[in-house]
């Protein structure tokens, strides 16, 4: 066997044995119990090893679709979260048939970490229950049955429950620090089992009964009178998988020099996964960031890894399963809640707290929005606001302001009139919604003149806002008498200045100027029609042109 092989082995048994307390606690944690958490290791596991765009990748239920998965557990039962993880299976598989996958790459960095502290404080927030040793209250937001447990644990204290839960995340966060290769959660796991049924310890309530191996493929949890109110789950699961999944593919073509993550394929092989598992009573599945981490650090450098992880897995599921009946809640809730803590990278914290006070901001609202609300919402929030304050940034680069005009060679005095009666605006940047109005203001208040120029060749960007805009300015100025011109009109523009018929007004006697210089030609010619400015001879004019030519717009 050549050395790939042997370490791709190598590495599946390793992400094996971290992902079997993980998979048997999210399978705890959504409600359906630790049975739904292997079979989705082992069927999501490797379907998505299978189908996906990514070689490196490892999937399995994820502390992120757990926090999604409670509350529908709790309104419609385990059949519920069965047929929406159907549901956002075939979805996902949609939005990699129409090439969806490309835009996750403009999620913001300071979404992505702020919904990441937000999941880690969800996630550890809902093993204060096991780990105090103490029945799971009742309600749908992880603050009110955190507080809620509290309450019960001050009634009647479980001490055994709290000391597995505490031995466990200390072993497994010292661990990690000291030897970072070696599974310390399945030692720790192993050694609070082994502790239990040793000394017999009061409080130590164990997972209780497994089915040995996987059920058969049904589609019995299937409700269609309640599939209406499922959609809207399914989309904000299918939402959750394909961001989940992406960011970890991302995460694993940064750890390596390899091919890159194809993510339309990646997209493919998680609805895949998600149609197969929930008919072996699987949990939705998305790519698992910690585990695909492991199995990159531990050498993989083919699907190999990731297949062999889920039959390792499935091997437990037929031949170990007594034995893992056995494991404490308590022990499962002190890994999750390391792990939680390990989701949370406070030197990455700090550089986005630092970058600017928008990325602050950003993250703070996605974090508190993950807590409070809900994982889609809190990305939704996180991307609005993230757009709102780079539209506001664009648009602060946008301005409008007068230049002083082009001398004329003949003689001071007609500078002078020109001054008074003339006034030159140029405009840069967009000239677009978010910038239209502040842009324009002045000219509304425009000063006592005869003659505006307004020199736009600098506008980057022009919507039907800045144009209409624009257009309501000029209007203004006509009526109180005052000529505007435009010079250096893009082609890219004029089009949109045509159609909300502001085209015409910027137009002057039929035409409008490709110059600066032109334009305040035509200035001088409006002022010398008012009697402003005393005409010139034709020759006189002439021999001025050719002077100016190759003058900036």
């Amino acid at each position: 066997m050549g050395r790939g092989p042997r370490r791709d082995l190598l590495a599946g048994l390793t992400v094996a044995i971290v992902a079997l307390p993980l998979a048997l606690g999210f399978g705890v944690s959504s409600g359906l119990g630790a049975q739904a958490g292997l079979a989705t290791a082992v069927v999501a596991g490797a379907l998505a090893a299978l189908f996906g765009g990514s070689r490196l990748q490892v999937s399995g239920p994820t502390g992120a679709m757990t926090v999604v998965l409670v509350p529908i557990a709790a309104e419609h039962g385990p059949g519920g979260v069965l047929t929406v993880g159907l549901i956002a299976g075939v979805l996902l598989v949609a939005l990699a048939l129409l090439r969806a996958g490309k835009y996750m790459r403009y999620v913001p960095a300071p979404v992505v970490e702020g919904f990441t502290l937000g999941i880690a404080c969800v996630i550890g927030l809902q093993q204060v229950p096991n780990a105090l040793g103490v029945a799971t209250p009742e309600g749908d937001r992880v603050l009110v049955v955190a507080w809620r447990a509290l309450e019960a644990f001050a009634k009647a204290p479980n001490w055994t429950a709290v000391a597995l839960a505490a031995a466990v995340a200390t072993v497994m966060l010292a661990g990690a620090r000291l030897r970072p290769t070696i599974p310390f959660s399945i030692l720790a796991v192993v050694s609070a089992t082994l502790g239990a049924q040793l000394f017999g310890l009061d409080g130590a309530r164990p997972i209780g009964e497994l089915p040995s191996g996987l059920p058969a493929p049904s589609l019995d949890f299937l409700d269609g009178s309640a599939l209406g109110s499922l959609l809207a789950p399914a989309v904000a699961v299918a939402a959750l998988a394909a961001l989940e999944s992406l960011l970890s593919a991302s995460v694993a073509d940064g750890m390596t020099d390899g091919p890159r993550h194809d993510p339309d394929k990646e997209l493919f092989g998680q609805g895949v996964a998600n149609m197969a598992a929930p008919l072996f009573g699987g949990v939705p599945a998305t790519g698992a960031i910690a585990r695909t981490a492991v199995n990159v650090r531990c050498g993989a450098a083919s699907r190999l890894a990731a297949l062999t992880h889920a039959a390792v897995l499935a091997v437990i599921v037929f031949a170990a399963a007594p034995l893992v009946s056995k494991i404490p809640l308590a022990a499962l809730a002190g890994v999750l809640i390391a792990t939680a803590l390990r989701m949370v990278d406070v030197v990455s914290l700090k550089a986005m707290a630092k970058a600017t006070h928008s990325d602050a901001l950003i993250l703070v609202l996605t974090a508190a929005a993950t807590l409070a609300l809900d994982l889609v919402y809190a990305v939704v929030i996180g991307l609005a606001v993230a757009v709102v304050l780079a539209l506001r940034a664009v648009a602060c680069q946008a301005r409008m302001a007068p230049v002083p005009l082009e001398r004329a060679e003949r003689c001071a005095e007609e500078d002078t009139l020109l001054a008074e009666h003339v006034v030159a605006y140029r405009i840069d940047g967009p000239l677009f919604f978010a910038a239209a109005h502040r842009l324009v203001h002045d000219l509304h208040q425009g000063a006592d003149v005869r003659v505006v120029i307004l020199r736009m060749s600098r506008v980057s960007t022009m919507d039907a806002t800045g144009a209409l805009a624009l257009k309501d300015a000029v209007r203004t100025l006509n009526r109180r008498g005052i000529v505007v011109l435009a010079s250096g009109i893009r082609s890219e523009h004029q089009q949109v200045l045509k159609a909300v018929g502001a085209l015409d007004l910027l137009r002057h006697e039929g035409h409008a100027y490709a110059t600066a210089h032109e334009a305040l030609a035509g200035a001088r010619a409006c002022l010398e029609r008012a009697g402003v400015l005393p005409a010139v001879p034709a020759q006189n004019a002439r021999t001025d042109r050719s002077t100016r030519e190759g003058s900036v717009r």
